[in-house]
C-alpha cells in the first residue's frame, strides 16, 4: 500500500509540475515580418490583396505545393476565402477570409484553422510607401491559446 501511495505521489507532482508552469507561461502570441519591394505602393497593394498571388510568395504555400485550394467569392473583395487541405499536418486544412480592406492601405483576413488542431486567428497586410518606388509592406498575425495549452509555447517557434 505504500509504494502505491509513493507511486502516486510521484504521478501527482508530474502531473502538477506542467499546469504549474503553464500558469506562468503568455497565452497571447503576435508574429509580424515585413520587406521592403521596389515598386510604387499602389502596384504592390493591387497585388498582395488578391489571395490567389499569396501562392507566389507565401511560406504557407511553399510548405506542401501540392495541397488542394478552393476559392470562394471574388478575389481582391471582403467576402473572398482561399480554402486549402493538405496530408502535411505542417500545413493542415483551414481558410482564410477577406475582413476589411482600406483600398490602397490595409486588407485584414481572419485565418481559420480547421486540422490537425482548431484556432482562428487575425491577420493583416499593410502597405507604406517610402518613397515612389519603394513599399514596405507589413504582415501580421496574433492568437491566443488557452491554459493549460499554452505550454505548448514553450516548444513553438514562431519565427521559423
Amino acid at each position: 500500500m505504500r509504494i502505491l501511495k509513493k507511486v502516486f505521489i510521484i504521478l501527482a507532482v508530474l502531473i502538477a509540475i506542467p499546469l504549474i508552469i503553464a500558469l506562468f507561461v503568455k497565452k497571447d502570441y503576435v508574429v509580424e515580418r515585413e520587406i521592403v519591394i521596389n515598386k510604387p505602393k499602389s502596384e504592390v497593394f493591387d497585388y498582395i490583396k488578391l489571395l490567389k498571388n499569396q501562392d507566389h510568395f507565401s511560406k504557407w504555400a511553399t510548405m506542401d505545393p501540392q495541397m488542394s485550394k478552393t476559392y470562394k467569392g471574388t478575389d481582391g473583395t471582403v467576402g473572398f476565402i482561399s480554402a486549402w487541405n493538405s496530408d502535411n499536418d505542417d500545413v493542415g486544412v483551414g481558410e482564410q477570409e477577406i475582413k476589411n480592406i482600406e483600398e490602397g492601405e490595409r486588407i485584414d483576413y481572419e485565418i481559420r484553422f480547421l486540422k490537425p488542431f482548431e484556432a482562428t486567428s487575425p491577420a493583416f497586410m499593410s502597405t507604406q510607401a517610402i518613397n515612389e518606388q519603394q513599399t514596405k509592406v507589413t504582415w501580421g498575425f496574433s492568437g491566443h491559446m488557452a491554459y493549460p495549452f499554452n505550454l505548448m509555447m514553450l516548444f513553438m517557434d514562431f519565427e521559423k
